[in-house]
């Protein structure tokens, strides 16, 4: 299951579950339409924390999302994640796309307050990997 719901600060992306390529296909459909709607320059807020890993077919639909995104205007964007499977798959998938550069990760297991963080990311580029309390929130 996906969800994408605009914001104060661009999109927010919800991945839950398991998603085949098909559904995923879906996603990156409604992001083209999403996307024009959008400011010039945008944030994007992805809400990983309960989606099981990729399929191939699947990672490459979110390869076309990712970079569709980042043409389109992103600034940042900050991933939620709390699988260390997952946070090691989508920092390839984000190097492969050439996004890596403006994507942070937030282990929500050991960030509590991981949302304003998040968000903190994409506002005003407070950076989470830069702070002392995100040394032990590394994902």
């Amino acid at each position: 299951m996906y969800s994408i719901e605009k914001a104060s600060y661009g999109v927010k992306l919800t991945f839950d579950g398991y998603i085949e390529a098909a559904e995923m296909t879906q996603w990156v459909a409604e992001s083209r339409k999403t996307v024009p709607t959008l400011s010039n320059a945008f944030g994007v807020f992805v809400d990983m924390r309960g989606l099981k890993p990729l399929p191939a077919n699947s990672q490459n639909e979110m390869q076309e999302g990712q970079m569709l995104f980042k043409q389109a205007g992103m600034q940042r964007s900050v991933v939620i994640l709390s699988s260390a499977i997952l946070t090691a798959q989508f920092k390839r998938i984000a190097k492969e796309t050439g996004i890596y550069e403006w994507e942070r990760y937030i282990n929500a297991a050991a960030t509590p307050n991981w949302e304003q963080i998040g968000i903190d990311w994409l506002v005003t580029a407070a950076d989470p990997d830069q702070t002392p309390a995100a040394a032990s929130a590394k994902a």
